[in-house]
């Protein structure tokens, strides 16, 4: 492989970094793409599997240089209201990404979600800066689906065509726990 790249990411703020990039919450999560510094480097990103980047994460490139992670600024929506874990909760069922603080909620921009809760008596304004939601519950960081190969088809009670994508829920169980009393609608 010939010119920078990195195969590795550092977690968390506070190192000094040579320049930074700036991305929005969909492009902070990659494997494998070319990105430019703010300060015209370029380089390739090629990690060992898709990756949730925060801001203040940096990049150690091929030559020792740390390149920093800040989220860009996008079109987001504020969520006010009287009762914000009860709108939290509306958006989480939905499975959409939030970013939660003690007097907010942002959201992307997304009408039918912006209808749905006004419809619940939030207060909402559009507002620009950056997203920075919450990370998945099972430490992934995000939600997201899976492709299935033949064996692993084979592994959760029901077959698929090759490269076919869903999302499963894995639901843990206490010791003594009965194995078939699951609800079936997960």
């Amino acid at each position: 492989m010939t010119g920078l790249h990195t195969h590795q990411v550092l977690r968390g703020a506070g190192r000094e970094t040579a320049d930074l990039v700036t991305l929005g919450y969909a492009d902070r999560f990659l494997r494998r793409k070319r990105l430019t510094t703010e300060g015209g480097t370029s380089f390739l990103v090629d990690l060992p599997e898709t990756t949730s980047l925060h801001e203040g994460d940096a990049f150690a490139l091929s030559d020792g240089t740390l390149i920093g992670v800040r989220a860009a600024p996008e079109p987001l929506i504020e969520v006010t209201g009287p009762d914000l874990p009860r709108l939290a909760w509306h958006i989480g069922n939905r499975h959409t990404p939030c970013q939660i603080e003690p007097a907010r909620l942002l959201i992307a921009q997304d009408h039918v979600l912006a209808g749905m809760l006004a419809g619940l008596g939030a207060s909402l304004q559009e507002v620009t800066e950056p997203f920075l939601p919450e990370g998945g519950a099972y430490g992934h960081g995000r939600t997201m689906g899976h492709d299935h190969g033949s064996e692993a088809a084979q592994d959760h009670g029901h077959g698929h065509e090759p490269g076919h994508r869903h999302v499963h829920v894995h639901v843990s169980r206490a010791p003594g726990d009965d194995p078939d009393d699951v609800p079936l609608d997960v």
